[in-house]
């Protein structure tokens, strides 16, 4: 009987301490409304995807960071900033975010997974996606006015763990960004603007759509770039990894690149029993030889 209260005290506290781990924080100050942005009078949603077979956020209007903390025995002074993918329309927060914050964390490093803003969607927004990217043209006008102000909340999220480093125990020059899909665009972007001296320390970008920077050069103070995507990419971004890897050897910029022969697009931190399920791992491989993990 005392071996069961003990193991059961043991869940609890665990459950506790997981629990404690975690926290959500508006990233503008006030009512987290963005500047130069009229507030918007619907709410943003959390559910279940059966189309996407995850779970999914939509209609993002007030940008936010779900924060994950290592335990003072493993945080290194290492931070990331994570984003989500979902084609500006939702946001795969699972295994795009909170499943790869998790592992990061258990590596030491402090996790933010951003929720940038997103396009307005209806009911399902996965479902307004899928028929929204089936005719391109359409698609484009949607995303058009809200992939900047994804882009600025990924710069103002960088900003923001820099200057609230002290607080979060990390190092302000070992803020790194990840992301994923369209999160690889804000990732991306927000490490291409023209702002000397504000890079982020590293830059994963894991199945990116970052053609639309293919005229934009690479920061004279660019990171050191971690990509993976798979061959059989299902829309169509194989080319943009390769070409976004090979734009950071030309500017002589420490560059790796996995690209898996199967793995479509999307297959994030899931499990598929396939290669690709190992990216993680030569990421956090990276993470440790470019000195991020001691």
């Amino acid at each position: 009987m005392k071996s069961i209260i003990l193991r059961t005290l043991c869940a609890v506290l665990f459950v506790a301490s997981c629990a404690a781990a975690q926290e959500t924080i508006p990233l503008y100050p006030g009512d987290g409304t963005p500047p130069n942005s009229t507030p918007e009078n619907y709410p943003e949603k959390a559910y279940f995807s059966k189309l996407w077979n995850t779970d999914v956020v939509s209609n993002v209007t007030k940008p936010s960071l779900i924060v994950f903390k290592p335990s003072a025995a493993t945080k290194n002074g290492t931070a990331a900033v994570i984003c989500p993918g979902g084609g500006f329309m939702a946001l795969s927060i699972s295994s795009e975010g909170t499943d790869v914050a998790k592992y990061l964390t258990d590596r030491g490093v402090t996790t933010f997974v951003l929720k940038y803003r997103l396009a307005h969607t209806g009911e399902d927004a996965t479902q307004d996606f899928a028929d929204a990217f089936a005719d391109h043209d359409k698609f484009r006008d949607i995303v058009a006015k809200v992939i900047p102000q994804s882009i600025a909340d990924g710069v103002y999220a960088l900003a923001y763990v820099r200057h609230h480093a002290a607080d979060y125990g990390v190092s302000p020059d070992k803020v790194g960004i990840i992301g994923f899909s369209a999160g690889g665009t804000v990732a991306v972007g927000a490490t291409l603007r023209d702002a000397p001296g504000a890079s982020p320390a590293f830059l994963g970008a894991i199945y990116s759509a970052v053609s639309m920077f293919k005229d934009r050069p690479v920061p004279v103070d660019a990171p050191p770039l971690f990509i993976a995507a798979a061959t059989d990419d299902n829309l169509g971004l194989a080319p943009d990894s390769v070409a976004l890897y090979q734009k950071w050897v030309d500017a002589h910029k420490s560059a790796e690149l996995h690209m898996y022969a199967k793995g479509g697009h999307g297959f994030g931190a899931r499990q598929h029993n396939i290669p690709t399920d190992h990216w993680i791992d030569r990421f956090a491989d990276w993470l440790q030889l470019q000195g991020f993990l001691k």
